[in-house]
């Protein structure tokens, strides 16, 4: 199929995704008062799961299966097996595990296709405030089916960053807190939601100047980073290269602020 083409199959295939991702939300809505601390379970250091991750991402991945048959997947809670296929998922069922265990309302269900190593789809849906945000390769990104662009701050100064706290990996924290001070007083603030997958689409959508982190897994980044790439911003890993969807680091800006703050990034992650 030729370009246009793929775009449109491409955007029918993401509507489907949307529909899943809404449908899969309500459930995890209507599950935020009947969870019980009893029923956390701890993966690793800080890292949490519950029954409602786990059901949330066998919904997803069987009617993604049955949306797309060839295609593989990589999963968070791993209910599926990773297999060596043209096409895989990336799915996050629930980003946010730990604002969701403490009824903070910043969670989201993130989906991504990737086509060998490329992501052509997209969908990061926000469950608390209902916001669908999609796109796909080449089509541009979308916030409930309207057209969505990144921000026009010119400066770090004039800008509104967004990170995440290291929770278990601090092999890098003195780095880390270093940027965050010089971030801390050279914009107009930094926001930690607890949600990637949210951060991304917020700069997508121009809420957000600029985001940075590092010890991310695929599944927290996949589709966050095809919304700001197709909403007109610039993703790069610390180095300022393309190795951020499995190289555990991201940057993602409006692209008018990447230089100034890749800048920074490099210096305070040096060596």
């Amino acid at each position: 199929m030729n370009k246009t083409e793929k775009i449109n199959y491409l955007r029918a295939l993401c509507a489907e995704v949307g529909l899943m991702a809404r449908n899969t939300g309500e459930f995890i809505r209507k599950e935020v008062d009947q969870l019980q601390h009893s029923q956390v379970e701890t993966k690793s250091l800080h890292n949490f799961v519950t029954y409602v991750d786990k059901a949330a991402e066998e919904q997803l991945v069987n009617k993604l299966q049955q949306l797309l048959p060839e295609a593989g997947f990589i999963v968070e809670e791993n209910t599926i097996e990773e297999q060596d296929k043209e096409y895989k998922w990336i799915v996050d069922p629930l980003d946010g595990t730990t604002n969701f265990i403490h009824r903070v309302p910043v969670f989201s269900i993130s989906i991504a296709l990737m086509h060998h190593k490329e992501i052509v789809l997209a969908v990061v849906y926000e469950i608390n405030h209902d916001e669908c945000f999609s796109a796909v390769k080449d089509g541009g990104a979308f916030l409930n089916n309207e057209p969505i662009k990144v921000s026009e701050a010119a400066t770090v100064h004039e800008s509104l960053l967004a990170t995440g706290f290291p929770y278990y990996d601090y092999s890098r924290l003195e780095q880390y807190m270093d940027l965050f001070t010089w971030c801390l007083r050279n914009s107009h603030g930094v926001r930690r939601l607890g949600s990637a997958a949210v951060d991304l689409a917020y700069v997508a959508c121009g809420r957000f100047d600029g985001f940075y982190e590092y010890s991310l897994s695929p599944w927290d980044v996949a589709a966050g980073s095809l919304l700001v790439q197709e909403a007109g911003g610039k993703v790069t890993d610390f180095s300022g290269g393309d190795h951020f969807v499995f190289g555990r680091e991201i940057m993602a800006t409006n692209h008018k602020i990447a230089d100034e703050l890749l800048a920074k990034v490099k210096e305070a992650f040096k060596g």
